[in-house]
């Protein structure tokens, strides 16, 4: 008894969905590694960006195992285009992020610039303790690019892997 074979124009769709899923996931393992390991807390648009990863790598496995039970390829392929779109989305953040970071323009008000004094003395001295991760600092760098810069281009390159399991789904079946 053999085991059923995934139809050839599948594997590509299947494929790219995997390793978005994957590439996906050790992303956000290496950001989290960065925070509890290395010990770089995140800013609130560090953490934004991560949104983007939690919608595409369960949308990546759903759109994988549905190329494997041999889904209609219209499903698969609308599967892979809403992954591409949301890596897409990421991509644009984190280069919105590492603008920020480069001072080529302004973050949001809650995480760069200037603090506004909050009047109360008692407030201010709680706040004292407090640090404030800044969304307009790079505490790391490598090769001159901080993490939202890789986050940049792995955003950008899933979103490619993502689009050529479509494209691959277009082309006549070689059996």
């Amino acid at each position: 008894m053999h085991a059923p074979t995934l139809p050839l124009i599948r594997r590509p769709a299947m494929l790219a969905a995997l390793l978005v899923a994957a590439a996906g996931t050790g992303t956000i393992l290496g950001a989290l590694f960065f925070q509890y390991v290395v010990g770089l807390a995140p800013c609130p648009l560090c953490l934004e960006q991560r949104l983007f990863y939690y919608a595409a790598i369960p949308l990546a496995l759903v759109t994988a195992l549905a190329a494997w039970c041999e889904a209609p390829r219209w499903l698969i392929a609308t599967g892979l285009a809403i992954v591409a779109l949301i890596m897409l989305g990421g991509a644009a953040l984190a280069l919105y992020h590492a603008g920020v970071e480069w001072k080529w323009w302004e973050g949001p008000q809650d995480c760069s610039g200037p603090l506004n004094p909050l009047g109360s003395r008692g407030l201010l001295d709680q706040l004292q303790d407090i640090r404030i991760v800044r969304c307009d600092e790079a505490p790391w760098r490598f090769l001159g690019l901080s993490l939202a810069g890789y986050n940049v281009l792995i955003s950008l390159a899933l979103a490619l892997v993502a689009a050529s399991g479509i494209w691959a789904m277009r082309q006549p079946s070689r059996v």
